[in-house]
């Protein structure tokens, strides 16, 4: 049976997202504390993949993610899940709104729902937990320490709890996105609706470093749909940059820019190749489809060698 990691515990965000994806089927699903832990039993080979959340419409990027990814021993990502973010009230069974006095949630849950909160239960004193999932899980203990917490509601599901009030966010539009990662390997086959992950790491920092790595994207033709920095913790001042763009390592635009890339750059980690969550190829534009990339080089190759 295929093993596949996830960040726990059970009834998180992660493995609702994990029992969307169509790789999951039939696999045994095994929760993790955290980012690193789980990227760790991929390389260790003790489960096969791990999914594992990489960034937030509303709170951004999942450093610990982008970190592991980048630093740590080489994985590649295969997949990507995006699910909306709805948080709900939940509390042991007989007990009611207006009992309520105490809520545990993971600060992050707590800011997304704090108008809800204003509105329906004022008086209510929020206890900060180390994740929503935790908080749910917590209600079991005898005696619980709170009356109720702000969770996913397939956390409802997991510690069989009652639903005091559903999708209670602010927010109508917050999204995570997910990724699947792997051991390095072959990415999967282009789909024509792809995107492609790359960390690169500045030779030196200088004025225009970022401008040259841009470039050798832009004039390619390659759409950025990501890019941030973060520091390669060696020393202050000193960043890497994750990226992610339109396109597959096997399409001729991404493939020579990343050969500019690894000209200007210190070091390129290709993270992998693989179908977007929402199916949307790229617009592009005349002079960079694959068509035209390679009557550029077979021009080329008639003027290194003419008849």
């Amino acid at each position: 049976m295929t093993a596949i990691a996830y960040l726990g515990p059970r009834g998180t965000f992660s493995e609702a997202a994990l029992a969307q994806l169509p790789a999951s089927a039939g696999a045994d699903f095994v929760p993790f504390a955290s980012v690193p832990l789980a990227l760790d039993a991929v390389r260790s080979r003790e489960v096969l993949s791990a999914l594992v959340p990489i960034e937030n419409s509303v709170e951004g990027s999942v450093t610990s993610t982008l970190d592991e990814l980048a630093l740590g021993e080489p994985l590649m990502i295969v997949d990507e899940q995006v699910i909306p973010v709805t948080f709900t009230l939940m509390s042991r069974t007989g007990t009611t709104l207006a009992d309520v006095r105490r809520i545990a949630t993971h600060p992050h849950a707590s800011a997304q729902c704090r108008a809800w909160l204003r509105a329906n239960l004022p008086a209510a004193v929020v206890i900060p937990a180390g994740s929503t999932a935790g908080a749910a899980a917590a209600l079991l203990e005898e005696p619980p320490a709170f009356e109720a917490a702000i969770a996913p509601r397939i956390a409802a599901d997991v510690y069989g709890l009652s639903i005091l009030a559903d999708d209670i966010g602010d927010n109508d539009e917050a999204w995570t996105r997910f990724v699947l990662v792997s051991l390095p390997g072959s990415p999967p086959s282009p789909s024509g609706a792809d995107k492609t992950t790359l960390t690169l790491f500045m030779r030196e920092d200088h004025p225009g470093a970022l401008l040259e790595i841009l470039t050798e994207l832009s004039v390619r033709g390659v759409n950025l749909t990501r890019i941030e920095s973060r520091p390669t913790r060696k020393a202050l001042g000193d960043y890497y940059f994750s990226i992610d763009c339109e396109g597959h390592l096997a399409d001729a635009r991404v493939g020579e820019a990343l050969a500019g890339l690894h000209r200007v750059c210190a070091d390129v980690r290709f993270l992998g190749s693989y179908p977007r969550h929402d199916g949307k190829p790229p617009l592009l534009r005349p002079g960079v489809t694959d068509s035209d990339f390679a009557e550029a080089q077979s021009w080329l190759s008639s003027m290194r060698a003419p008849n």
